[in-house]
């Protein structure tokens, strides 16, 4: 009654490969997309912006990277933070030395250079993985974060070692600095959400998709049949590191405006981008919003229910949020691997066969 599949039949392979071969899943695709372009920018304020809304695209942006390199090419990495601090870093030594170039190519072009340095990092995978993986990818992170502490090329022999965005404009609109309005820094986030997750919903779904998820199931077995692990590894480490290097820079430049390495780019940020892979589903597209969507309504949720409205003390409040998190982790990889994402399919499947029993 809700969602049915009935008639909606295809005459061609083209149609039959759609994105969204449902009618209802595109009609829904687009619906979700005329309101997050048409409609919230009109209605968005400061404490949405700032306290929901970018946070959300910025990290369903590396969500989505993260998820790529985990759950679809089964590489684990624990040097997310690390790495969007090389996207910030990078972003900010571009913005400071042409101040002449769009701020569309410096943020492109700080996920180029992450991309790289993924690629570098991601090296050790051709011969270690599992465990000896993620521990190296955990040297990385704190590495990269000694590296843009001790060295003063990356923010300008600052005294206080913090980088600022200076202000700049993208079609004579402000989108960095105090002066940027919610609605287009929102929409500036909003823009290289959509292009990242159609990339990488295109990538997962064609030959370099299959190869990754070869590599995952069974990395000799792919080999066999004629996958490149080499490849497969390295383009799964640089797509990653390109979607995560994107993040550091809208988050530095356009969310936050100023940072110190240590505080916003710890070993904390890592862990908080794989929970919500693992929160929101391994291997799935839809499954990084989710994840991102939760973890950060999480919170500003707790906030309102414990402190304003129960009348909890703050630190109350965030050590339960703690609790919560944690507890849902471990639930998640007992009982439902697959996260949220697959309790939507679940639900779905249900969808299509109510009222009928299943």
């Amino acid at each position: 009654m809700f969602y049915r599949e009935a008639g909606d039949f295809k005459t061609s392979y083209v149609a039959d490969g759609q994105t969204f071969p449902i009618r209802f899943d595109r009609m829904r695709y687009y619906a979700v997309l005329v309101a997050a372009f048409g409609v919230i920018p009109f209605f968005i304020n400061d404490y949405w912006a700032n306290a929901i809304l970018l946070p959300f695209l910025i990290y369903a942006i590396a969500t989505i990277g993260l998820n790529i390199l985990v759950g679809y090419c089964g590489q684990v990495s624990l040097g997310t933070g690390g790495f969007m601090a090389v996207g910030a870093y990078g972003c900010y030594k571009l913005m400071t030395t042409f101040p002449e170039v769009s701020m569309i190519v410096h943020v492109l072009l700080s996920g180029g250079i992450t991309a790289a340095v993924c690629v570098v990092f991601g090296l050790p995978s051709l011969r270690i993985k599992g465990f000896y993986l993620a521990v190296a990818t955990l040297a990385a992170q704190f590495f990269l974060v000694w590296l843009f502490n001790r060295v003063p090329w990356f923010y300008n022999n600052s005294a206080s070692g913090q980088i600022s965005a200076p202000e700049r404009e993208v079609f004579g609109i402000v989108i960095t600095g105090p002066n940027a309005s919610a609605w287009a820094t929102y929409l500036f986030c909003l823009i290289f959400l959509t292009f990242c997750a159609l990339v990488a919903r295109n990538l997962t779904r064609g030959s370099v998709g299959r190869s990754w998820m070869a590599i995952r199931d069974m990395d000799i077995a792919a080999e066999i049949i004629g996958v490149n692990p080499m490849k497969a590894k390295m383009t799964a480490f640089a797509v990653s590191g390109f979607f995560i290097g994107v993040s550091g820079a809208l988050f530095f430049s356009v969310y936050l405006g100023a940072v110190e390495v240590g505080e916003a780019f710890g070993i904390q940020k890592s862990f908080l981008v794989l929970f919500m892979v693992i929160i929101g589903g391994l291997g799935s597209i839809f499954g990084s919003f989710a994840g991102a969507a939760f973890l950060v309504l999480l919170p500003v949720v707790l906030k309102v229910l414990g402190v304003d409205v129960l009348g909890w003390p703050t630190d109350i409040v965030v050590h339960f949020q703690l609790v919560i998190v944690g507890a849902l982790i471990v639930f998640f990889l007992i009982v439902e691997p697959h996260g949220l994402a697959q309790m939507w399919r679940v639900t779905k499947e249900k969808l299509r066969l109510w009222p009928f029993p299943h």
